[in-house]
C-alpha cells in the first residue's frame, strides 16, 4: 500500500541558515542505507520535509530496517500522498486508508491538521472536525478520544496532500559527517564499540585503531575486533582499521616498568600511537570506551595521567554510564555478542595483578625513562608495519 515514507528530524529543526547542510547529509546517509535494499528509490527535499518514494516493488520490511540505522531522523511514516482534487476526494482516500491500515475498528481516533497551504478553503480545525465526522459515519464502531488515541491521523495539506498516522521510530542524533572525523581505539570489549556508536550518533565519522598483540593474542581475537568494526560500521558507515602489532612494546614495558603500571603505561603509548594515525587521517581528537571508576585504568587519575601524553583531544562518550547502561546499548546495536566472545585482546595479557589505581603523571613519566632509545625505534616499527582494513557495512 505505502510507496513514500515522511522522514522526520528533530534537532536539525533548530538548525540557523546552515541548515540545509544537515538536510542535505541526511538525505545522503538516508540514499546510501537504501542503496543496500532492493527496490529503486527517491529522496527529496521539499519545503522543509524530506520525502523517501519507492519505485515500482521494493522490500518494506528492509526498507524501514535500513532507515532505522540512520543518524538524524527521529521518525519514518508510511505515508500516502496525493494531489488536491477537493474535499470529498481527500475524505474517500482518507478512508480507505483507514479501511486497509486498521483491520479492526474498534480503536479510538483523533485528527491533527497542518494547513501549509493558506489558500484552502476550510481553517484546519474545520478539517479535523469534518474528516472526524466522516470517520465516525463510515466506521461506526470507531470512538473520538482527544486525549490519549489508538490512531493519531495526520493530514498535511501541502502542495500535495500528506496523510499518515504511524510513526515509526528513528535513531536520532545527527547525520554522520556533518561533526568531523575521530580515531576510535577499538577493543573486543563491550565498551569501544558502544563509543564508537554513540559519537557516530553525534554525526561524527569514524577511523579505528586496534593493538594485536601475537602470539598472546590469536587470530580470532583479531577477526572478532574486525567482526565488531562491521558491526559498528553498519551505523558509521566505511571504517578505516588500523591494527597495530603491539607485542613488542608491551615486551619492552613489562621489561623495563614496574608491574602496578604496566596498564597505564600501555595506554599511553597506545594512545601516543593512535594519536599519530589520527593526526595523518585528519582527526579532531580520540575515542575511548572508558567510564570512570569501571577499572583501575579508568579512575580519574589514570585519565588525567592517559590524557596527558596527547595533544588531540579525547573524547569519552561513555565516561558517566554504569555498566548495564552500555550493555543495554551493545546489545541494541548487536554487537554484545561478539564482543564476549572468549578471545582475549592485549589489554587482558598483559595486565597487573594489582595496578595502580591513583597514578601520578611524575612517577609515570619517571618509570617511562627506563626505557631509553629502544621505545621510539619500537614505536616506528609498529606504525611502519601497520595493517590497514576498510571495513564496510
Amino acid at each position: 500500500m505505502f510507496k513514500s515514507f515522511l522522514i522526520k528530524y528533530a534537532e536539525i529543526a533548530v538548525k540557523g541558515k546552515n541548515r540545509y547542510i544537515f538536510e542535505d547529509a541526511l538525505v545522503s546517509q538516508i540514499k546510501r542505507a537504501l542503496s543496500k535494499v532492493d527496490g529503486e528509490f527517491t529522496v527529496r527535499k521539499v519545503s522543509g520535509r524530506i520525502y523517501c518514494d519507492a519505485s515500482g516493488d521494493f522490500n518494506y520490511d528492509e526498507t524501514i530496517a535500513a532507515l532505522q540505522k540512520v543518524f538524524g531522523l527521529v521518525g519514518i511514516c508510511p505515508l500516502l500522498q496525493f494531489n488536491d482534487n477537493g474535499f470529498d476526494d481527500m475524505v474517500e482516500k482518507i478512508l480507505d486508508y483507514i479501511d486497509k491500515t486498521y483491520p479492526d475498528k474498534n480503536k479510538t481516533f483523533k485528527v491533527f491538521t497542518r494547513r501549509a497551504r493558506k489558500n484552502y478553503p476550510m481553517q484546519s480545525p474545520e478539517v479535523c472536525v469534518a474528516v472526524g465526522e466522516k470517520i465516525l459515519e463510515r466506521f461506526p464502531e470507531m470512538k473520538v478520544d482527544v486525549k490519549n488515541p489508538d490512531i493519531k491521523l495526520n493530514i498535511e495539506i501541502r502542495e500535495k496532500i500528506n496523510v499518515y498516522s504511524k510513526i515509526i521510530p528513528g535513531l536520532g542524533g545527527m547525520p554522520l559527517g556533518t561533526a568531523g572525523k575521530a580515531m576510535l581505539l577499538l577493543s573486543g570489549g563491550i565498551d569501544s564499540p558502544v563509543a564508537g556508536y554513540m559519537m557516530a550518533k553525534r554525526g561524527v565519522t569514524l577511523e579505528a585503531t586496534y593493538f594485536h598483540a601475537p602470539p598472546y593474542t590469536s587470530e580470532r581475537a583479531k577477526q572478532k575486533v574486525i567482526d565488531l568494526a562491521k558491526k559498528v560500521a553498519e551505523y558509521a558507515g566505511n571504517i578505516k582499521l588500523n591494527i597495530v602489532n603491539f607485542t613488542d612494546i608491551q615486551l619492552h614495558i613489562y621489561e623495563k616498568c614496574p608491574h602496578d603500571e604496566l596498564t597505564i603505561i600501555m595506554r599511553r603509548y597506545m594512545m601516543l600511537i593512535a594519536e599519530h594515525f589520527a593526526k595523518e587521517s585528519g582527526c579532531l581528537g580520540l575515542v575511548t570506551g572508558e567510564s570512570v571508576g569501571q577499572v583501575a585504568s579508568q579512575t580519574m587519575q589514570s585519565m588525567l595521567v592517559t590524557n596527558a601524553v596527547c595533544t588531540l583531544p579525547v573524547y569519552r562518550p561513555l565516561v558517566a554510564f554504569d555498566k548495564q547502561d552500555i550493555v543495554d546499548i551493545s546489545v541494541k546495536i548487536d554487537t554484545y555478542e561478539t564482543s564476549i566472545l572468549p578471545y582475549e585482546d592485549c589489554c587482558t595479557i598483559f595486565v597487573a595483578e594489582h595496578p595502580v589505581t591513583k597514578p601520578k603523571l611524575s612517577c609515570i613519566e619517571q618509570s617511562e625513562t627506563h626505557m631509553s632509545e629502544d621505545i621510539d625505534r619500537l614505536m616506528k616499527e609498529a606504525i611502519d608495519t601497520v595493517e590497514v582494513i576498510e571495513v564496510t557495512p
